[in-house]
């Protein structure tokens, strides 16, 4: 067995609520999961680049990432839940509360507010009746700023789920979100 396996604290088989005290959720890795986490981990020197990967592999079966999923992630990489934390928090395609099922991120960069930007972002407020950073009460949507996507030229920008709308501005709201309805 590869040394950096070693050092894995292992697949905890117990709920985490049970093993870390965390009494509303439970979260435990799949055999799956574990397997693509060590594999993971060989191709780094130490455990904790596995963090990302774990935090992609908790939001993609649960939608986002609770807390009993950090503790559970800093108990198997041997690491402190703040250094999951701190990693959790910083990337913006990590979730840290439950989200829509459509994430619509509208760029705020200095190009895009130049552009016009909060005007749509009003617009999309309005509209789907949420602010910034809130979710629809039907869960469909989630409204999340970025600080850029790339496309400063065709500004301002906003992206929903994978898909890329430029010069929003002349856009009708309702045609674009038909297609997430």
């Amino acid at each position: 067995m590869n040394e950096k396996n070693d050092k894995l604290n292992g697949c905890i088989t117990l709920p985490v609520s049970v093993v870390s005290g965390c009494l509303d959720n439970d979260f435990s890795f799949t055999k799956e999961e574990c397997q693509e986490i060590q594999t993971e981990i060989t191709h780094y020197e130490n455990l904790q680049a596995a963090v990302i990967t774990s935090l992609k592999i908790v939001q993609k079966r649960c939608g986002w990432v609770m807390d009993c999923a950090i503790i559970s992630i800093a108990e198997m990489l041997r690491i402190s839940v703040s250094d999951v934390e701190s990693v959790a928090t910083f990337y913006n395609q990590i979730f840290r509360q439950p989200v829509g099922r459509h994430i619509i991120r509208f760029c705020d960069s200095v190009v895009c507010y130049i552009s016009g930007c909060q005007s749509f972002q009003i617009k999309l407020e309005q509209f789907l009746c949420i602010k910034t950073g809130e979710t629809t009460l039907d869960n469909r949507f989630t409204m999340i700023p970025v600080s850029c996507l790339g496309k400063c030229d065709c500004a301002p920008v906003i992206m929903i789920d994978d898909d890329i709308y430029t010069h929003v501005l002349s856009m009708d709201i309702t045609e674009m979100l038909e297609k997430y309805l």
